[in-house]
């Protein structure tokens, strides 16, 4: 009976302590980890023995470069300014004036020193020496001023090239016999000093052409072949320069042209 008693009681102390709130602190719901990159890591199973047990680099990625690579490009960047059209086209420029005088880059040769004249009234200030213009030599090079080598460059452009045309595969070279000299005209005693005393003069006697064939002055001027091209530069010739003498002016000017620079209050003098 004693047990049986003990056993009851038993069971009713177990019932009320279901029924009774549980002194215990309830524990709280688990915090969720913060996420963790997706980094593979190779377990410490399958590395070699001695080998880093750092992560791996996920693959796609770049390596780490090595020192301030960024800050290096971001100074060339700033560093490397962009040329302008400007900036462009001056480069072109000089780098066409490279062996041309008179700030023309049709215009070949080279500056000279200055030089003193022999007799009162000669000299030349500022010369060159061209031996090129538009593409057509010089059989000589011609001592002159940027003036006179100008209106020859002009006179080659619009006389000399159109009116030989194609004839002979185009026009080589210009045959010069006389540029600067410092004389009087024509070498008169006591005359006036000549223009080729100035560096403002040039003599041509013939047009040469690619074929070998020449057109001259002396024999071509009266011909019914060459005749009419070579008025046609003559009269070409007067405008870009002040004085043109030919075959008709005088028999000084029978084997070739005489141009000048020099200026008239009338205008140009072209016989």
């Amino acid at each position: 009976m004693r047990v049986w008693a003990l056993i009851v009681m038993l069971a009713a102390g177990a019932a009320q302590a279901n029924t009774a709130t549980s002194i215990r602190p309830v524990p709280r719901e688990p915090i969720a980890a913060a996420p963790v990159s997706a980094v593979p890591v190779t377990p410490a199973s399958q590395l070699a023995p001695g080998r880093s047990l750092r992560p791996v680099e996920r693959s796609g990625t770049a390596p780490r470069a090595r020192g301030n690579t960024f800050g290096k490009q971001l100074r060339q960047a700033f560093q490397a300014k962009p040329q302008s059209k400007t900036e462009k086209g001056s480069k072109r420029v000089a780098k066409g004036l490279q062996g041309s005088v008179c700030g023309d880059p049709l215009i070949r040769g080279e500056k000279i020193s200055r030089i003193p004249g022999k007799l009162r009234g000669c000299g030349l200030d500022h010369g060159v020496k061209v031996t090129e213009v538009s593409g057509v030599t010089l059989t000589q090079h011609a001592r002159v001023d940027c003036n006179t080598a100008k209106a020859l460059k002009s006179w080659v452009e619009k006389g000399v090239k159109p009116a030989v045309g194609k004839r002979g595969g185009g026009v080589k070279s210009l045959k010069v016999v006389a540029h600067y000299n410092c004389r009087t005209r024509n070498n008169k005693r006591g005359g006036r000093i000549s223009e080729h005393g100035k560096g403002r003069a040039v003599d041509i006697a013939a047009i040469n052409l690619n074929d070998g064939s020449q057109m001259t002055v002396l024999k071509g001027w009266r011909s019914r072949k060459n005749g009419p091209a070579l008025k046609q530069m003559h009269k070409a010739a007067c405008g870009p320069f002040g004085t043109v003498l030919g075959p008709n002016a005088d028999r000084y000017h029978q084997d070739h042209f005489h141009f000048d620079t020099a200026r008239y209050r009338s205008g140009p003098y072209c016989r």
